[in-house]
């Protein structure tokens, strides 16, 4: 194992990347910051190769750490990213070392953010996350890694448990559902040539769920599984998916509050997923979600036409947006002409853009 040097419960690697490039925006070299935090150089370089996790730091050396950050300077925005650094660094750790009680599992435990599935995947795949690429390029001396590694023996083998994860999800009572879930959408970035056929069989659970056509507790199976299947090359269960949101408006809501949740628009603190069970527009900033519906609209096969119908249905909802943000209206009108005159779109999803390129085009 690459990490038998140390035990699993030690993995640190993400948050300690995160430290460094938050370290190099305020700009300092260790020896600067370790003294302006009075510990010794050899604790902050532990923090930053991940051999001394973050999550083991204490609450009030932690809150000193970001204080301290902040005053010399560091990038704001990246500052944010540390609390899903470490929640990354937790979800590597268990399902390496899974723990012995499945319902205890952080992925059964908590609705994970955007932020922090993608630093997962940036440590297990090496996929820099689209918020950090230009924060996470800078010319440095020397072997040093681009991105938090895990060794390869490690992100094998993290595949290998996640499988095992999704198959006794199970065994975790009421929690099995959110840990099934969100494990199978990491298990969708495994590049093994048997992930497409493996992820079919695990999703043959969940197809069911896409057959209801108004909301039940097992909606958010459908929207996995559509979306997951869409991931793997296939856009038919999404199309279906979004056919049967345009049918109920407890659906339609639903989704709108997940991707609030997904893209940040809402405070990430969701146990579970009862926030669907009764969601309320009040808890999103609409303006947020339209604006991060709008920066990662996502043109792959069966993708577009969720994204599609979701800032339909936001428009109608709240008219105003357009308004709100002319240079993010602008640019859907933009996309959204492209797309109708060259994306195949389903028939759902290009009423629902013809509708929302009108609507743009009555505000222009």
């Amino acid at each position: 194992m690459g990490t038998a040097s140390r035990s699993r419960a030690d993995i640190g690697v993400v948050s300690g990347f995160v430290l460094r490039i938050l370290r190099e925006s305020t700009p300092r070299p260790q020896t600067a910051l370790a003294e302006h935090l009075g510990i010794d150089l050899g604790t902050l370089q532990g923090w930053e190769s991940g051999r001394r996790p973050l999550g083991n730091v204490r609450t009030m050396d932690l809150l000193r750490l970001r204080r301290t950050l902040a005053l010399l300077g560091a990038d704001g925005a990246l500052l944010g990213w540390l609390d899903a650094a470490m929640d990354a660094d937790r979800i590597l750790t268990a399902v390496l070392r899974p723990p012995g009680d499945p319902a205890t599992h952080p992925l059964a435990g908590w609705v994970q953010s955007r932020e922090t599935a993608h630093l997962v995947a940036w440590a297990v795949r090496g996929i820099t996350p689209p918020a950090l690429q230009t924060r996470a390029v800078r010319s440095r001396r020397g072997p040093v890694p681009a991105g938090p590694q895990l060794a390869a023996s490690d992100r094998a083998d993290f595949f290998t448990h996640l499988r095992r994860t999704v198959e006794s999800a199970g065994q975790a009572g009421e929690r099995g559902l959110l840990l099934r879930r969100q494990s199978l959408y990491l298990a969708s970035y495994d590049p093994a040539p048997d992930a497409e056929a493996w992820a079919e069989q695990a999703l043959r659970t969940m197809r069911p769920a896409l057959a209801l056509r108004a909301y039940t507790p097992r909606w958010i199976e459908a929207r996995t599984a559509a979306t997951v299947a869409a991931r793997q090359g296939d856009p038919a269960p999404l199309h279906d998916f979004v056919d049967a949101l345009a049918g109920d408006q407890h659906s339609e809501l639903a989704n709108l509050a997940y991707w609030g949740y997904w893209l940040g628009s809402m405070p990430p603190n969701q146990p579970d997923d009862g926030y669907l069970h009764q969601p309320d527009t009040a808890t999103w900033n609409p303006l947020h979600l339209f604006q991060q519906l709008v920066g990662s609209l996502h043109e792959a096969p069966g993708t577009v036409d969720l994204y599609v119908h979701s800032l339909s249905t936001l428009l109608r909802l709240h008219p105003w947006l357009p308004l709100a943000d002319t240079a993010a209206a602008q640019h859907l009108r933009e996309r959204a002409a492209g797309l109708l005159d060259t994306r195949p779109l389903s028939p759902v999803s290009r009423r629902d853009l013809e509708s929302v390129h009108y609507r743009l085009q009555q505000t222009n």
